[in-house]
C-alpha cells in the first residue's frame, strides 16, 4: 500500500493564537505554601548577568531552597537595592514558594524591579495585567508591558506578543510583525517560536515561502523535544521534500521519522500515535507488526485521533492478535485523559461460538493519517 503522510490540515497559525501566554499559565493559580522543598520551581526567573560575586539567592532558588532564597534576596535588596533580587522576591510571593502566596506583594516587588529595567519583572507584570492578578485585568497595559519586555530581549514576551498580533483582537492582525517577533524568540532558542515560524515559512505568511528554512526550524524545535515539532518534522522526513526542479530539500528518511514519532507517541501525541500505527501496519520505515499497529491505533483513538484505514485493518485482524493488542493498549489508555471514543466498544471479535460478520476490506486511497 502506498501510504502518504500528510501534515496537519489546519495551519498552525490558526491554533497558535489560542495558546497565548501558555508559558505563564501557572501564574493564574496560587500555589500552596512550601516550607523548604528540594525541587526546582515550575517557572524560574532568568539568571542574573555575570557579576563579580555569586548570587547566593538565585543559586538557592535553583536548588529549591526557597526560604534561603527569600532571606538572601531580602538581604541583597537591603544592601544593594538589586532589581534581580526584587524580581526573585516577587516570584516567591507569586508562587507561594517558602512564603504564603501574596499577589499584592508579588506585584509590588515586580513593579520595583520593572522600574529599574528588569525585563523578567516587566514580563511578570504583563502576565499579571493580562490575567487579572493583583487587580483588575488590563489587557492593553499587559500588551504594552509585553512589548517593553520583548524590546529588552525577553524571548517568551516576544512569542506571546506575536500571538497577540496573530489573534488580531487586542492588537491589529499583522503577520509580518508576528513573524519578526517569532524570529526574535526563535533566535533565542524558544522551540514554540521555532515551530510557529516554521509554519510561516512553509505557508509564506509574513515571510517569503522557504521550505528549507521551514525544515531547519522544525528540526531545531524537534531537537528541543517540542512534541508538535517532532510530529511535523517526522512527517517531513517520512515524505522528503523535492522541489519541482528536482532539487532535494529534505532527503527521505522513514526510519528517522519512525524514531521521532515513537518519542512523540510516548508523550501522548495522538497524531503521532496514529501515524506510528500506520507505519507498523504497512511496514514502511519500520518492521511490520500488526499487534503494535492495532495497539497504537487504539491508544490514538482514545486520544481523539481516528483513521479509517486502521479501523479496517484492526477489524480484519485475527481474534488472537486483536486481543493481544487490546491487552497492550488498555494499561496505557487507563492512565491517559480520554478524548475520543473507547476503542473497546466495538463488537467482540470472532470466536467459535460467535461468528464474525462478513466485511469487505477496502484500504483508504491514499491514507491520510
Amino acid at each position: 500500500m502506498n501510504s502518504v503522510f500528510r501534515a496537519s490540515s489546519a495551519p498552525i497559525w490558526l491554533g497558535v493564537a489560542a495558546l497565548a501566554l501558555w508559558s505563564q499559565a501557572a501564574l493564574a493559580q496560587p500555589k500552596p505554601v512550601q516550607t523548604q522543598p528540594v525541587r526546582p520551581a515550575p517557572a524560574q526567573p532568568a539568571a542574573p548577568a555575570n557579576t563579580a560575586e555569586p548570587d547566593v539567592a538565585y543559586a538557592a532558588f535553583q536548588r529549591g531552597l526557597y526560604l534561603t532564597a527569600f532571606r538572601e534576596a531580602t538581604k541583597r535588596v537591603d544592601e544593594k537595592n538589586d532589581p534581580k533580587a526584587m524580581t526573585l522576591l516577587g516570584e516567591l510571593y507569586a508562587d507561594g514558594l517558602g512564603v504564603p502566596n501574596d499577589d499584592k506583594k508579588a506585584n509590588d516587588w515586580y513593579k520595583l524591579a520593572a522600574a529599574r529595567g528588569d525585563r523578567e519583572a516587566i514580563f511578570a507584570l504583563a502576565m499579571f495585567r493580562l490575567t487579572g492578578r493583583a487587580g483588575p485585568a488590563d489587557r492593553n497595559e499587559g500588551a504594552k508591558l509585553l512589548a517593553e519586555a520583548a524590546k529588552l530581549g525577553h524571548a517568551i514576551a516576544a512569542y506571546d506578543l506575536a500571538l497577540l498580533y496573530l489573534e488580531g483582537q487586542l492588537l491589529p492582525q499583522d503577520f509580518t510583525r508576528a513573524a519578526e517577533l517569532m524570529k526574535m524568540a526563535s533566535n533565542a532558542g524558544n522551540p514554540q517560536a521555532q515551530y510557529a515560524l516554521a509554519t510561516f515559512y512553509k505557508e509564506g505568511r509574513g515571510v517569503k515561502m522557504d521550505a528549507l528554512e521551514a525544515t531547519r526550524l522544525l528540526a531545531a524545535a524537534a531537537r528541543s523535544g517540542y512534541t508538535d515539532a517532532e510530529v511535523e518534522y517526522a512527517i517531513t522526513l517520512f515524505n522528503g521534500i523535492v522541489m519541482k526542479n528536482g532539487t532535494v530539500v529534505v532527503k527521505k528518511d522513514q526510519r528517522a521519522a519512525g524514531e521521532l514519532l515513537l518519542k512523540a507517541a510516548k508523550k501522548n501525541s495522538a497524531p503521532a500515535q496514529s501515524r506510528l500505527a500506520l507505519m507498523y501496519a504497512t511496514g514502511q520505515g519500520i518492521k511490520a507488526d500488526p499487534v503494535q499497529a492495532a495497539r497504537w491505533h487504539m491508544i490514538a483513538k482514545a486520544g481523539g485521533s481516528n483513521d479509517q484505514y486502521l479501523e479496517d485493518f484492526v477489524a480484519k485482524m485475527s481474534p488472537s492478535d486483536r486481543t493481544a493488542a487490546e491487552d497492550k493498549a488498555k494499561p496505557w489508555i487507563a492512565r491517559m485523559p480520554q478524548r475520543g471514543p473507547s476503542p473497546f466498544d466495538q463488537p467482540a471479535p470472532s470466536t467459535a461460538q460467535q461468528p464474525a460478520k462478513t466485511e469487505t476490506f477496502k484500504p483508504a486511497e491514499p491514507v491520510k493519517p
